[in-house]
């Protein structure tokens, strides 16, 4: 298999990437076709996993611009992806001119590609690091620079709990986030789950199981199990909805029906 230029020389490029994944179904270049061939083998189960992307995108759109009108300023968006179309830094800054961000993610392609994306920006950057150690993020220069955790910050955590098993605790890497945190900053979170799916149950798990055999876990969780991430934070209305629901810029029901699988909810720490 020839390596792209653009692919860091430490990834093994025969081994899927649920980020790489991600954008494929967003249309993206930054993939392979092991990539390629493990996300057509689950949107044989769930064809309409490009939808929920897209929902994703819009809802994170929709939150950051939301966060930077009632006044926050900076941003840590953990489990970032790929820059495409519709960054964070872009969607803020259109809000709020100067606005701070910056990008977590473990996968070196994504953070090859934010670097290259956000070089020469001095309001914005990526670090290599994982939801589960908390104080590598806290701790970073970049996060140092950037971030004054003594004010208000949007934290997102956009399609990435549903990768963190229970026995990993990602509800106490969550808590440690939000502890370490200014009052009044915002949880910004979008979640995998099998409600809302239109599909049978047992159809949607062919897909969750092609993410298992990738040694990538699809968590699905529950509405009560995804609503105990935002313990410590006063939810923000309309609540933890579909994500279409969550303050639309256009009518719910022209969305595809794929667009309301799973949930997505801001809270404000108290």
């Amino acid at each position: 298999m020839e390596r792209p230029a653009w692919a860091p020389r430490n990834i093994d490029i025969s081994v899927p990437s649920v980020s790489r994944m991600y954008d494929f179904y967003l249309g993206g270049s930054h993939n392979f076709e092991v990539d390629r061939e493990a996300a057509r083998q689950a949107m044989e189960f769930m064809p309409g996993l490009p939808k929920i992307m897209q929902a994703n995108r819009a809802f994170m759109r929709r939150a950051v611009r939301f966060a930077a009108g009632e006044g926050i300023t900076q941003f840590l968006d953990i489990g970032s992806g790929i820059p495409t179309f519709g960054n964070v830094h872009e969607v803020a800054r259109g809000a709020r001119p100067g606005a701070r961000v910056v990008y977590v993610d473990h996968d070196p392609v994504a953070v090859a590609h934010s670097q290259a994306v956000l070089e020469g920006d001095e309001d914005a950057d990526v670090v290599a690091a994982d939801l589960l150690m908390p104080q590598d993020i806290l701790a970073s220069p970049q996060v140092e620079r950037l971030i004054d955790l003594n004010r208000p910050v949007a934290l997102l955590l956009v399609a990435i709990l549903h990768f963190v098993e229970d026995a990993d605790d990602p509800y106490g890497a969550v808590a440690e986030l939000r502890d370490a945190l200014a009052p009044g900053s915002l949880l910004v979170l979008t979640h995998a789950s099998y409600e809302g799916v239109p599909l049978a149950q047992e159809q949607a798990e062919g897909a969750v199981d092609v993410y298992k055999n990738i040694r990538n876990p699809l968590i699905m969780r529950s509405r009560e199990e995804i609503a105990r991430f935002f313990e410590g934070y006063d939810m923000v209305e309309p609540g933890l909805v579909p994500m279409p629901i969550w303050r639309p810029d256009t009518a719910p029901e022209d969305e595809d029906p794929y667009s309301f699988s799973g949930f997505a909810g801001v809270g404000r720490s108290a």
